[in-house]
């Protein structure tokens, strides 16, 4: 095993960590990690990528449940649209997708590259979302949720769209519009966010078991240690202030953000 497959290892440890500390942000680093360092194609890295972040995550849920912090009501109405417009996008939409992906004069942008361009900038997005600060609001009791039906159910398509293209769990969205649009309290959201980005993200690799080739040796060793990884971030979560936390690596995101980002345009 060289130098290189070692620190894709660590890198999937790390991955963990980090969703079991923050109850997510790692897995927007798992197609980089597979791309950059593991030397997988682009479009196979986010199938990769939606198996990884789903079995960790489902592993991670089992603790919020534990705790009573799942809500499963909110999950069913946010994650049935969500479920099927992930499924649909990698069985239908990212196999669709032209090669090169559109043109610019005499510059083509390839599917890959247009790919992690646009992960780059979802990857910007999600360092924000980490790094702004906050607004304090009060708990809302279990009675209290009021639930916008429309918007959730909305949400849920949107995410899924996105986590079928880019592979990402989407916790990010989700969590916020859980805060928002059903009021949940911040424990539960996160809960309840992993146990939806779980069962999206598996489903979603599901689309793509026809049309990839999957390194099983690979995969199941990678997202192993992964999962490892998020029982380690689970016990270190109960010592380190999570805000703190969730703004260094927010800051961290946005670095690996702007190096795809400009490693993929001074390709074109």
């Amino acid at each position: 095993m060289d130098i290189i497959t070692i620190l894709g290892f660590l890198a999937a440890v790390l991955i963990g960590i980090s969703l079991g500390l923050i109850g997510g942000g790692g897995s927007i680093l798992t197609v980089p990690v597979f791309v950059y360092i593991m030397g997988v194609q682009p479009v196979l890295a986010t199938a990769y990528s939606l198996f990884v972040v789903g079995s960790t995550s489902l592993f991670g849920s089992v603790t919020f449940m534990r705790k009573k912090l799942v809500n499963y009501r909110t999950a069913v109405v946010f994650a049935i649209p969500s479920f099927l417009a992930v499924f649909l996008t990698r069985l239908y939409l990212v196999p669709a997708l032209p090669d090169p992906l559109l043109s610019l004069g005499s510059v083509n942008v390839s599917k890959d590259a247009g790919i992690m361009v646009f992960f780059a900038l979802i990857m910007l997005a999600a360092a924000y979302s980490m790094i702004k600060k906050p607004k304090k609001k009060a708990e809302t009791t279990e009675a209290e949720i009021n639930y916008n039906y429309p918007m959730i159910a909305l949400e849920g398509v949107l995410v899924g769209i996105l986590t079928g293209i880019v592979g990402a769990g989407g916790g990010f969205l989700i969590i916020p519009a859980l805060v928002l649009l059903a009021k949940l309290p911040m424990k539960m959201a996160v809960g309840t966010s992993l146990l939806i980005i779980s069962v999206k993200s598996l489903i979603g690799f599901l689309g793509d078991l026809g049309n990839q080739t999957i390194d099983w040796q690979l995969l199941l060793a990678f997202t192993a240690l992964s999962i490892v990884g998020i029982f380690i971030g689970s016990a270190l979560s109960k010592r380190i202030k999570d805000q703190a936390l969730k703004r260094a690596f927010g800051w961290f995101v946005v670095v690996m953000g702007l190096f795809i980002l400009i490693k993929e345009v001074l390709n074109f």
